[in-house]
């Protein structure tokens, strides 16, 4: 945690917006560049400004979510999407898409839906990642033996 008010101020502004981009980055990922692991590497970014910006301790507190339940959740959402081509007697993963497409999104089907768990996925290993090694310092202190009183240099 770096100690800037400056710093502070700028993610918090840059918090939903950064979310909001990753929002995009998932929606428009079939058509052009993006999907669900680019949005879930923006959104985790967001997530990664607040623990450098105000620490981990704050991520927590303020966010009260867990990230590996997260992670899990994003994993099972994506593999029932690959179901209904089984259930149809196809194949795994077979993509099924709505007939008319959404104004402003696109075309919506399983594979869109598959993406949401990738990015949920993404979002939840990464930030748990980076919340880990910025509390690994408090959770696995330096164990220093004590100074033994008188002690000399070793001679060479």
């Amino acid at each position: 945690m770096y100690d800037s008010i400056i710093l502070r101020n700028v993610s918090r502004l840059m918090f939903p917006i950064l979310l909001l981009l990753s929002l995009f980055m998932l929606v428009r990922g079939h058509n052009l560049p993006g999907g669900g692991f680019i949005g879930g590497l923006v959104a985790a970014s967001a997530f990664i400004l607040q623990i450098i910006a105000a620490g981990p301790t704050y991520v927590r507190t303020s966010f009260q979510i867990n990230f590996l339940n997260l992670a899990a959740f994003g994993v099972i959402f994506a593999a029932l999407w690959g179901l209904p081509g089984l259930v149809t007697g196809e194949a795994y993963m077979l993509a099924f898409w709505l007939k008319e497409p959404i104004p402003g999104i696109g075309k919506l089907g399983t594979p869109v839906l598959f993406d949401i768990g990738v990015y949920l996925t993404v979002i939840g290993v990464t930030t748990q990642l980076a919340l880990v090694l910025a509390e690994e310092p408090t959770l696995y202190p330096i164990q220093r033996p004590p100074a033994r009183p008188n002690a000399t240099a070793p001679e060479v």
